[in-house]
């Protein structure tokens, strides 16, 4: 048994234990989210798995399936979850790709607070809805990235307004506070 109340050389003992094959079964909290690579490790169960993120719930499950045998990861539920809950299981069942996972549960949860502490809700983006538009934001930034590749101090003259609408801003949000 694994978790995080545990002195740290009983829990280190314990994961040493499992992998070198001297003990088969590790009941574990999600201390062993990260850190513990047993190649031969093949099934994996997460009970109540409506309570975790769909990123915690990939990083799980990752922890099986990293050998030459076929391996499984059983979610377990209580009976009445949320739709929220239920569409993240969806998530997990229907794919194994990280890229995939990550861009569901932006669309889920929202991307939070660029400028504050808030790790999700939604963005108040005047022009652009972060998930729906993520093309055009993409090109846009290509065009910035450009813009400032080619004209890094902005004194071309077709740099001129935005320059100009940069200067206004400087110090009227808190950008320049995040490190």
């Amino acid at each position: 048994m694994v978790h995080g109340k545990q002195k740290a050389d009983l829990k280190e003992t314990n994961m040493q234990r499992f992998v070198t094959g001297d003990t088969q079964i590790m009941v574990s909290t999600t201390v062993i989210e990260v850190g513990v690579n047993v190649p031969n490790a093949s099934v994996m169960v997460i009970e109540s798995a409506e309570k975790f993120g769909l990123s915690q719930l990939h990083q799980l499950r990752g922890r099986v399936g990293r050998g030459a045998e076929k391996s499984f990861c059983i979610l377990l539920t209580g009976y009445k979850i949320s739709n929220d809950a239920r569409e993240r299981l969806k998530i997990m069942v229907a794919t194994n790709d990280g890229f995939k996972i990550a861009e569901k549960d932006l669309e889920i949860r929202g991307p939070g607070d660029i400028e504050g502490t808030k790790q999700s809700g939604l963005l108040n983006f005047k022009l652009a809805n972060i998930v729906q538009d993520r093309v055009i934001l993409e090109a846009a930034r290509d065009a910035a990235e450009k813009m400032l590749t080619e004209d890094p101090d902005m004194n071309q003259e077709a740099n001129n307004v935005v320059k100009s609408y940069l200067q206004i801003q400087k110090g009227k949000t808190a950008w320049s506070k995040i490190s």
